[in-house]
């Protein structure tokens, strides 16, 4: 991990996201990239006028400013950093600043109380995460670890899964992270049986990595809703992280059968990392 990429606002979430990601950057020795999007409005971007020219450069003086005051921080000490500052477009831009500066990883902060369910639908964090072609690491609150020990993979073990499965082992093998995989198992009609899940499973690892070795750790657990068996499975194991697997542009994956992947997410307390299909 040698770049990490940290959009921030300036809002307390994106403080959290900041430490967080400065911590990683410590671990690592990676070079932090503090990414501002500066929303400006159409017209001063397009005007020539003397006054709008104005405006803008004195919005720009000000995030300057504001830049300044959020990276004149003790965690930042000793770190590279470097802060970008753009021009609001579309959030697909995070992306491309990931592609042009060869970052591993973005680390994004999102809304606290209420859950998860605002950072993945209609929010930046979830229009990130759309167009992110590396993972996304999601914090609503300070992460006091980020060794992230133990992870739970909540995955359906269908074929599409396959990209993200793969992007985790190796993100996940690097991090000396022990990776747990889980199977949520839906009564009525979404119900397997055990030899129905254990071939399901078993056919993804072929095609996968060609061999049966994760299957030791992979688990089955029923529950009503993939949201509660993700959570109580990642509470008994004692997972530091939750990764998902998403479909990009199209949201988060309607993996197990149909289940949002924000629902997963929605009551979670735990950083959620993201993985493109």
């Amino acid at each position: 991990m040698e770049k990490i990429i940290v959009p921030v606002d300036f809002s307390e979430h994106s403080e959290h996201a900041l430490q967080t990601a400065a911590k990683l950057a410590k671990k690592y020795q990676a070079e932090l990239l503090v990414l501002h999007m500066l929303e400006m409005p159409e017209m001063v971007l397009t005007s020539t006028g003397k006054k709008q020219n104005e405006k803008a450069g004195f919005l720009l003086r000000l995030t300057e400013q504001k830049f300044a005051k959020l990276l004149d921080v003790g965690f930042l000490i000793g770190l590279k950093v470097t802060p970008i500052i753009k021009h609001f477009k579309m959030f697909s831009e995070v992306n491309d600043v990931a592609k042009e500066n060869g970052a591993d990883l973005i680390v994004m902060g999102t809304q606290g109380a209420s859950g998860f369910k605002e950072m993945f639908v209609g929010s930046n964090t979830e229009r990130v995460i759309r167009y992110a072609e590396i993972p996304v690491l999601a914090v609503k609150k300070k992460v006091m670890d980020v060794s992230f020990e133990v992870v739970a993979f909540a995955c359906d073990f269908s074929e599409a899964c396959i990209p993200a499965y793969l992007k985790a082992v190796k993100l996940f093998e690097k991090m000396n992270s022990k990776m747990y995989l889980v199977y949520v198992n839906l009564p009525n009609d979404k119900f397997k049986s055990s030899v129905e899940m254990e071939k399901q499973v078993a056919e993804f690892l072929m095609k996968a990595c060609g061999n049966l070795q994760p299957m030791k750790n992979v688990h089955y657990t029923s529950d009503y809703s993939v949201e509660a068996g993700v959570l109580s499975f990642s509470n008994k194991i004692g997972a530091d992280l939750i990764a998902l697997p998403t479909h990009g542009k199209k949201g988060l994956a309607h993996f197990f059968e149909g289940s949002v992947g924000e629902d997963v997410a929605n009551h979670a307390t735990l950083p959620v990392m993201t993985f493109k299909i």
